[in-house]
């Protein structure tokens, strides 16, 4: 009975808990298109959208009103291209957010190449199309940071897993007195299958004849692949690290955490959100309850924030439940 004294009603179980949620440690990300003349929805994310410009400041709006001040934009553009990217139309977006919002709303960018290349990689697949070219991606990865840190973004948020981009873009920023600009490094970010709703969204499945990106990105066994990772970006200058997926990798989450002092995100990323809702449309799980349920774990397990797609319904739901 010891125990269950501590579980007998709701106020104890609230007063002796480990782990409080709140919509202020959640992170919504945005998908922005150049060339689309309205909204579209994205397979699997209920009540997420492929959003134009106009739409997008709109939803921006909205969320803002549901308490969601904390952001991840997606730019996808209207082209691909194999070279000489144009980063303009994320930038006026940028700027169209800061402007409208001010420093209500903390931004952070997704910096990555993989909505650009014809290939569909993260960098520059070389000439004989045998693999990426890290140092080449990394000068460019680095670029659009900085254009994306002088339009008005909080934060980047490197995505690619290029290695020393890190130390690029932190060198690069810091040259260009843009100190202040936060990195949150996808440093552990693993060659996974939940990705496939993004992947929809922002137009960036690989399309060439390396098929995946299991060269660069980290295979799910090799936890000390994820360990040194982590560890490089910390050194390089990352103010924020990641592990992504989050689910499949609360362990990891959990080791890393305890191991490197620096602020932990998590990405719940789209097929882990996509199963939730979609076991909540055959009626098998409580919507709310379940991804309240997976956020919880993502904190216990040493996250300080957690991006996830469901960030807009977090304040209702958590007051609800």
């Amino acid at each position: 009975m010891d125990q269950r004294r501590i579980r007998q009603n709701p106020h104890i179980r609230e007063l002796t808990s480990e782990v409080v949620l709140t919509h202020k440690k959640l992170i919504q990300p945005y998908f922005v298109v150049d060339g689309i003349t309205h909204k579209e929805p994205i397979s699997g994310l209920t009540e997420v959208y492929r959003e134009t410009s106009e739409s997008l400041l709109r939803q921006v709006e909205l969320d803002m009103e549901k308490g969601i001040r904390k952001t991840l934009l997606f730019g996808v553009p209207k082209a691909k291209k194999s070279k000489e990217f144009s980063f303009d139309f994320v930038c006026d977006q940028i700027s169209l957010l800061k402007k409208n919002f001010g420093k209500d709303l903390f931004l952070s960018v997704d910096v990555c190449l993989c909505s650009y290349t014809e290939s569909g990689h993260c960098g520059f697949v070389n000439e004989e199309h045998q693999c990426v070219d890290n140092e080449l991606s990394v000068a460019t990865l680095a670029e659009q940071a900085l254009q994306f840190a002088q339009a008005g973004a909080d934060c980047v948020a490197p995505s690619d897993m290029m290695d020393g981009r890190v130390k690029a873009i932190r060198t690069l920023l810091d040259q260009q007195k843009q100190s202040s600009t936060l990195i949150m490094s996808y440093s552990a970010k693993f060659h996974s299958k939940f990705y496939g709703p993004f992947r929809l969204a922002a137009d960036s499945a690989p399309k060439s004849q390396i098929k995946d990106r299991s060269t660069y990105q980290i295979d799910p066994s090799h936890f000390n692949d994820a360990f040194l990772s982590s560890e490089r970006d910390e050194k390089e200058g990352a103010d924020i690290l990641m592990v992504k997926p989050g689910l499949p990798y609360l362990d990891v989450l959990f080791r890393l955490s305890q191991s490197i002092k620096k602020p932990w995100a998590v990405y719940e990323v789209s097929g882990e959100y996509a199963a939730i809702e979609l076991l909540a449309e055959k009626g098998l799980i409580s919507r709310e309850q379940a991804h309240l349920e997976a956020w919880t774990s993502f904190f216990r397990a040493g996250a300080d924030m957690v991006i996830t797609y469901g960030a807009r319904h977090a304040l209702d739901w958590i007051n609800k439940n």
